[in-house]
């Protein structure tokens, strides 16, 4: 399956966007999708992620309250819903997908690290 991260751009403090993860050459009703976002010189950190049976879901602290992801297989896509972005949500945003995290009890410890796949990055510029 193919992957691609898209609805990034540029935005004011206080803003919000929403970001789309979409597949191609496979369906993403069985796949647990996550968000990841990357800043200039920074590790990739997990932002949020959910479950492809029950919809459980995690989010990192910093963005509680503020972000929400959710999917619609009927559209074949996972949406990140993101409110109130400051400066700190300025990265490049990935999604990634992986069959084994079917329920959010997958994420008592936090956005697991293994993803089988990766989409394309999208870039979301926060000015300040």
């Amino acid at each position: 399956v193919q992957l691609q991260a898209s609805g990034g751009g540029l935005v004011q403090a206080g803003a919000s966007l929403r970001l789309s993860c979409t597949a191609s050459g496979g369906t993403l009703d069985r796949f647990a999708i996550g968000w990841f976002r990357q800043a200039p010189g920074k590790e990739r950190e997990g932002v949020s992620c959910i479950s492809s049976v029950d919809g459980g879901t995690y989010y990192k602290e910093s963005v509680k309250g503020r972000f929400t992801i959710s999917r619609d297989n009927a559209k074949n896509t996972v949406y990140l819903q993101m409110n109130s972005l400051n400066f700190e949500d300025t990265a490049v945003y990935y999604c990634a997908a992986d069959v084994t995290y079917y329920s959010g009890r997958h994420f008592a410890g936090g956005i697991p690290l293994s993803w089988t796949y990766w989409g394309q990055g999208t870039l979301v510029t926060v000015s300040s």
